[in-house]
């Protein structure tokens, strides 16, 4: 349910801009496509309730996990119309990111772990190349840094004596 505000207790683009460090185009954005919402005042500019604090912050934090627009836009889909994210919705749709915040600590721990040898992308400029990726049999095994993703280069090992299998 939206509750009513009166025009002192709203909040103008640029005081939640400066608040919330997202762009007033950002801002103007994510209202057009129903993330937040705003009144308009009898001039036409928008004015905001102080609960949309919380709902951007929940858009850029999602953002930062790597949700995209889309994923976001389910998220909050899942909330009652027009109520800003509570502590147990926070819990259950954070809960939602875990693996995906998972991965990704992994694959920057692989990056900082690896970021000096052959991380299986094809560029073949190292001399590590040669032996862990020749010819770059790493293609075989999909697209991007096959390495750098999980693959191990003794999974070419079955390339490297002619089998099809990964």
């Amino acid at each position: 349910m939206v509750k009513e505000h009166s025009s002192a207790e709203l909040l103008t683009i640029g005081e939640v801009a400066e608040r919330t460090g997202v762009a007033v185009s950002a801002l103007r954005f994510y209202d057009g496509e129903g993330f937040i919402t705003s009144v308009r005042t009898e001039g036409g500019q928008r004015r905001f309730s102080r609960e949309v604090l919380r709902r951007i912050a929940f858009i850029r934090v999602a953002q930062t996990v790597g949700l995209t627009l889309e994923e976001i836009r389910d998220a909050l889909a899942t909330l009652p119309r027009g109520r800003t994210p509570n502590k147990a919705d926070w819990a259950r749709l954070s809960r939602a990111w875990r693996p995906r915040l998972d991965a990704q600590i992994a694959l920057l721990e692989r990056l900082r772990d690896q970021l000096t040898s052959c991380i299986g992308c094809g560029c073949l400029s190292l001399q590590a190349c040669a032996l862990y990726n020749p010819d770059d049999l790493a293609a075989t095994l999909g697209e991007g840094a096959r390495f750098l993703m999980g693959d191990k280069p003794a999974d070419l090992l079955g390339r490297l004596h002619g089998d099809d299998e990964p």
